[in-house]
């Protein structure tokens, strides 16, 4: 992945912040000091390696905008990272990295992380987000939760 979470994180809130009328600059810089929640979760989804993509893809892209896919080894390793929205009226960005392994013939392995700034008040977006997209990727693979 090109750039950190953090980074994602803390350009996506100064975003906000210049829509909003404040200074990009400043909420950069308090961003990169705010606490980060995060949630992973394990899928195991009943789907050879590229269909078990291919759905994972479409789940992530209706729920954000895609930042990067990377395959890191064709045909049997591929991270697909986004920006969703997460938090109170879905203000607050939540950066959300699945990795689609390749298991065997007939199965892959998804490991999803989603990760948002705490500020004063806790919302948990990252681990709302998480719980949310594992839902949502199971009901559209058929996969069953293996952790997280």
């Amino acid at each position: 992945m090109d750039q950190s979470e953090d980074q994602i994180l803390a350009e996506e809130l100064a975003a906000l912040g210049a829509v909003g009328g404040g200074s990009g600059r400043l909420v950069r810089v308090v961003a990169k000091l705010m606490r980060k929640n995060v949630h992973e979760v394990d899928l195991l989804v009943p789907l050879p390696f590229d269909e078990a993509v291919k759905r994972v893809s479409g789940v992530l892209g209706r729920a954000g905008h895609v930042i990067e896919t990377v395959p890191v080894r064709l045909g049997e390793d591929e991270t697909i990272r986004i920006v969703a929205s997460g938090g109170a009226g879905g203000l607050n960005p939540v950066v959300v990295t699945a990795r689609v392994l390749k298991a065997d013939g007939d199965s892959s392995e998804v490991w999803l992380r989603a990760a948002a700034k705490e500020g004063l008040i806790r919302q948990r977006a990252g681990e709302k987000t998480a719980v949310r997209l594992a839902a949502q990727l199971s009901r559209a693979t058929g996969a069953d939760r293996a952790g997280g």
